[in-house]
């Protein structure tokens, strides 16, 4: 059966890895064509009692919020009988294993339209979650519950994700089922466009998680991190998570991404309809027709595409680069996290000052500043000075790449206002963690409870 087609699949059999690298070289397209992708996560929780929604219960739920939400025309998705997503004009809402909902943003022009976007996702959920009692948090960990408090979410891959995690790490439930992001996805023009920006971000990521840390509480008290969402990564599972030294070879390419990601487990297979349990098995295996879950099967591209989205690097290349660092946070953060991106990547003259600010720097200290910033934020070292400096260095390239690309709205102003909620930050070097923590050692004496008010959306 070598080479035979399962109609599960999509397309013809992968014959060759050279395929697989090209696949990923589809992504190219001209800078006009560049778009935005958004996406944040959010936990939501009962007003009443600020336990999380389970999907389907009397009270507020995850199935109530989907259900309500249908009446702004989005169109339901259902994996095995259950309402498990919504989508709309290129966007889709989705869920994440202990009901965080995310937003998927359609591919957008600028960051204008990727805020408004937000705005409107936003006020639709408030609309419906106070109609059934509900609320939603913008952080980057949950504050109180614990695993055993936290709800899974009725789609198979979870169920074989957390069977899998505890073999790998011994946070990958953490992250599974008490994180949030928010995260923004750019294109390339070219392979070595691909490169250079891939680069930069992963190098600039920790300034991401620094600037946007937001994650200072778990179990009902603090967790001693800025970002203890971004601490997760690091022992979840390190086949598939980290900053990818490799990135910063020579010689790196698609097809060295490919090669990479060939040689990370894989999670599932998916044929009509149904997850098949292929954790820890060989994508390698499969291309030769010898995956214990197909036997005598050949993958085919919706099953490559499946296998990307299971890599968690902190950037992840798909036909897109997905920037991944960052906590999820307040409303105006949302809107912030594109702009801080799209001012790095999407200007040529920005893009090089980018890179002669990080081409110098060892794969030693790229991961030693990751982990400086998931614990330390804004106030971790850097070389001889700190992480706020080399943020508001940073945000000043940002900004002028912003400036240059000159999308204006309707008043006038371009895409480089939502960079001032950042620049204060800087500026305070107080993060959104710095201030919660303050807020918790003083006024809220000691108790979480008011972070369901303070952090709401």
């Amino acid at each position: 059966m070598s080479g035979t087609y399962n109609p599960g699949g999509e397309g013809a059999p992968i014959e060759s890895t050279d395929q697989l690298g090209e696949y990923l070289a589809t992504g190219c397209k001209p800078a006009e064509n560049f778009r935005i992708g958004t996406e944040h996560e959010k936990f939501g929780f009962a007003l009443e009692t600020h336990d999380p929604l389970s999907y389907d219960t009397e009270g507020p739920s995850v199935l109530k919020m989907l259900e309500g939400l249908k009446r702004f025309d989005w169109e339901p998705v259902e994996e095995g009988g259950h309402l498990v997503a919504l989508k709309r004009n290129g966007a889709s809402i989705t869920l994440e294993p202990g009901g965080q909902f995310e937003l998927s943003g359609a591919p957008l022009e600028n960051v204008h339209q990727t805020c408004a976007e937000v705005n409107r996702h936003l006020k639709e959920v408030r609309e419906v979650a106070d109609e059934i009692g509900a609320g939603f948090l913008g952080l980057g960990f949950s504050p109180k519950w614990s695993l055993e408090d936290t709800p899974m979410m009725p789609k198979a891959r979870y169920g074989l994700m957390k069977a899998y995690m505890p073999k790998v790490g011994t946070l990958g439930h953490q992250m599974m089922f008490r994180s949030c992001t928010v995260q923004t996805n750019l294109d390339f023009s070219s392979e070595a466009d691909m490169v250079k920006k891939f680069r930069v971000s992963l190098a600039l990521q920790p300034v991401a998680t620094a600037l946007f840390a937001n994650s200072p509480f778990g179990d009902g008290g603090l967790n001693g991190f800025q970002s203890y969402r971004s601490h997760v990564w690091t022992d979840t599972d390190n086949n598939r998570t980290g900053m990818l030294p490799f990135v910063f070879e020579d010689g790196m390419s698609f097809q060295r991404y490919a090669d990479y990601a060939l040689d990370v487990p894989m999670y599932f297979v998916k044929r009509n309809g149904e997850y098949l349990d292929a954790t820890g098995q060989s994508f390698r295996d499969f291309l030769d027709g010898r995956l214990p879950a197909l036997p005598g099967e050949k993958p085919v591209m919706s099953d490559w595409e499946d296998h990307l989205s299971t890599l968690f690097p902190e950037v992840r290349l798909k036909t897109f680069l997905e920037m991944r660092g960052a906590d999820s946070g307040a409303w105006d953060s949302l809107c912030a996290l594109p702009a801080f991106w799209v001012g790095l990547l999407y200007d040529d003259t920005a893009l090089d000052a980018a890179w002669d600010l990080v081409k110098d720097w060892s794969a030693d200290e790229r991961e030693g500043l990751r982990l400086a910033a998931g614990r330390h934020g804004l106030r971790a070292g850097w070389r001889d000075h700190s992480m706020a400096a080399l943020a508001r260095e940073v945000l000043v390239i940002s900004r002028e790449g912003l400036n240059k690309r000159r999308r204006l709205n309707g008043y006038g102003e371009n895409e480089g206002h939502f960079l001032d909620e950042l620049d204060e930050i800087v500026a305070s070097g107080r993060t959104r963690a710095d201030m919660l923590i303050e807020r918790f050692n003083g006024e809220w004496d000691g108790s979480i409870e008011p972070v369901f008010t303070e952090a709401a959306y």
